[in-house]
């Protein structure tokens, strides 16, 4: 369903966050930051826009852990995540692309609140600057 924003154009709804029964630590809560594997960024686990934070606000870049539920932490890999490009869903929610750099698994995450939105913007343009980005992408599929 449509509805207006103050500037008068149609904006779909969006889609509310799933509950997901998952225990992220003893008591059943996530608790703690962790430290990006990329930037070294100390991250809280705690994300805007996201119930389940997995990846690095200022760079992008994750760690393979979930399997097949955010939020599950079943993950056997553990390998680094890099972010390879940006997908939009049809409501307009935006999801960066990782790819497992240890098994090569792929995989949608939606993004936070906290994203930057320099890095989200780099890596929503990398195919329009690095034409083999975009060819190496579609030959991992």
């Amino acid at each position: 369903m449509a509805r207006k924003n103050h500037s008068g154009r149609g904006q779909r709804r969006r889609r509310p966050q799933r509950h997901k029964d998952v225990l992220h630590a003893q008591g059943g809560h996530r608790t703690g930051a962790f430290r990006c594997v990329s930037c070294r960024l100390d991250v809280s686990a705690d994300a805007p826009g996201t119930a389940h934070r997995n990846h690095c606000p200022n760079c992008l870049a994750s760690l393979h852990v979930d399997r097949k539920i955010p939020g599950d932490r079943a993950a056997e890999c553990r390998g680094r995540m890099e972010a390879l490009g940006m997908s939009v869903r049809d409501d307009g929610e935006w999801m960066i692309i990782h790819q497992c750099a240890s098994c090569g698994e792929l995989s949608a995450n939606r993004i936070a609140g906290d994203d930057t939105p320099l890095a989200l913007i780099r890596l929503a343009l990398r195919p329009l600057t690095d034409p083999m980005h975009a060819r190496r992408a579609l030959l991992s599929l």
